[in-house]
């Protein structure tokens, strides 16, 4: 960033952004990815008036919600202007002047990167490639939102920054690690964001906020400036309200660095979203992999998956109910995510301020790191062809399972647990998405309903290697038969 550029806002509250001269009365809603992208094309609306529209959206329900970490406003409001004067010539991209935000692992230059973390940390220097790409694309980076220390467990709290709420019931989280872009896109406060999954960070919040949430194939967004981030388990992945906005988004993010080691043939999102994903063979799993915690989905999050289902057959798919040979598929992924962990945490400057549950993380990777962690990586070609089969040899074309076994948790569910007790509690909780990120292979979590309280769950789509296209082709099928877009939590 040039000495030029506008000034960032890098304090952990969310402080007011400048009156823009322009004002015009807030819409009932912010529109989606998609829509204000045609908005923007069609001279309806003016990127100032979306970005200056987002940020005060979210100023006003920081309070309440506490989805961000940063803002940018001032960047954020000049790059609008700047965006305005593009479309007004003529030149368009396909999210020129969108305001978009981004999980606070990723780096955006100008912006300290927490991840989760209390302390100080030092401003970035250049944008992740993830975030080139979106500002290549026109994007308009209005914000960085919460992550729990590390991306290590399914909510979104921790000393630093307080609690990150669900807008569908401020009680309970929004799932994590990425629970400030799904609250945030959730409440409408930005039409998408960006989050990252290592072990459901996508899936889960999107379950739990009623989203559409994709974890694409190992490589197909860049991690960089890491390379292979939490040995191999991470990706970065879009969070919307539709699958078309998931789509777009994960469109403009795509794409590798020249340093990265994945780099799966190019998909085209957007365009499987408008496609016919034909009759396809779809094997329904509740059993979740071994956690030696027992469980097994709620009864709640059961009848929705279930009543989902019924839906893909009402739709012509063929559905049955089969078992995917997980084998002790566990044993890889515990020695790739501590080593992971340790790998960050070890660069905190700081590390008396980390939680005690990261510092136990830092222990156990640190055991685990080296030949271990070798070991387990070097068994992925193995576990491929064991739950490939299912793919391969018995002839399925997607998986569906719960995406959590149960609903969002309350707030201060994990709190004052001890790093086991957190371990085997988010295990009993979130047992399904895990294997898939060992595996590096693409799903969707889609939305399945609610509970009888009014909390939502979701399914996954799970599809083997480079699949994304057909997973989101079903999806968008889904979307359109059950309509779930229309279905908003209360305003914040």
């Amino acid at each position: 960033m040039s000495s030029a550029e506008p000034t960032e806002q890098t304090g952990p509250a969310v402080r007011s952004h400048p009156e823009h001269p322009e004002r015009t009365p807030r819409p009932a809603r912010m529109p989606g990815l998609a829509e204000s992208a045609r908005l923007l094309a069609g001279s309806t609306t003016t990127s100032t008036a979306l970005v200056a529209d987002a940020l005060a959206r979210i100023e006003a329900a920081q309070p309440t919600l506490n989805a961000f970490r940063h803002l940018r406003a001032e960047a954020a409001l000049a790059e609008a202007a700047e965006a305005d004067r593009r479309l007004a010539a003529g030149e368009r991209l396909p999210l020129l002047g969108v305001p978009v935000a981004v999980k606070d692992d990723t780096d955006v230059a100008g912006l300290p990167t927490h991840f989760g973390c209390d302390g100080e940390r030092p401003p970035a220097a250049t944008d992740s490639e993830a975030v080139r790409r979106l500002r290549a694309a026109g994007a308009v980076i209005v914000g960085k939102t919460n992550s729990c220390e590390l991306g290590q467990w399914p909510f979104t709290e921790g000393p630093a920054f307080g609690a990150t709420r669900n807008p569908w019931n401020t009680a309970h989280t929004p799932g994590g690690s990425s629970g400030g872009s799904a609250a945030a896109v959730a409440a409408g406060l930005v039409p998408a964001a960006l989050g990252s999954d290592g072990a459901g960070s996508v899936r889960i919040p999107a379950a739990w906020t009623h989203l559409v949430g994709i974890k694409p194939q190992r490589g197909r967004v860049s991690v960089h400036p890491h390379h292979d981030a939490f040995q191999g388990l991470t990706v970065n992945g879009p969070l919307a309200r539709t699958v078309a906005d998931a789509a777009l988004l994960l469109d403009a993010a795509a794409g590798a660095h020249p340093d990265d080691f994945h780099r799966p043939p190019a998909v085209r999102a957007a365009e499987a979203a408008r496609r016919d994903p034909g009759r396809l063979r779809i094997a329904l799993a509740w059993r979740p992999p071994l956690t030696l915690t027992g469980a097994g989905p709620d009864p709640e999050v059961r009848r929705a998956v279930a009543a989902l289902a019924e839906t893909l057959a009402r739709l012509g798919h063929h559905i049955e109910e089969a078992r995917p040979r997980y084998g002790l598929i566990g044993l890889a992924f515990v020695p790739r995510a501590t080593a992971g962990i340790a790998e960050l945490a070890a660069r905190h400057p700081e590390p008396a301020l980390l939680d005690p549950r990261t510092r136990s993380a830092l222990r156990t990777g640190t055991r685990l790191g080296g030949r271990v962690v070798r070991a387990a990586r070097a068994r992925e070609v193995r576990q491929h062809r064991r739950i490939g089969a299912l793919f391969d040899a018995s002839g399925y074309d997607v998986l569906v399972t719960p995406t959590t076994a149960a609903p969002p948790p309350n707030i201060g569910t994990f709190d004052q647990l001890s790093a086991w007790r957190t371990d085997v509690t988010m295990a009993a909780a979130c047992p399904y998405a895990w294997p898939w990120n060992v595996l590096g292979w693409p799903g969707i979590n889609v939305p399945a309903g609610f509970t009888g309280s009014g909390l939502p769950v979701g399914a996954q789509l799970l599809g083997p290697s480079r699949s994304e296209e057909r997973l989101i082709a079903l999806a968008a099928q889904l979307e359109d038969d059950l309509r779930w877009y229309e279905h908003r939590p209360p305003a914040p």
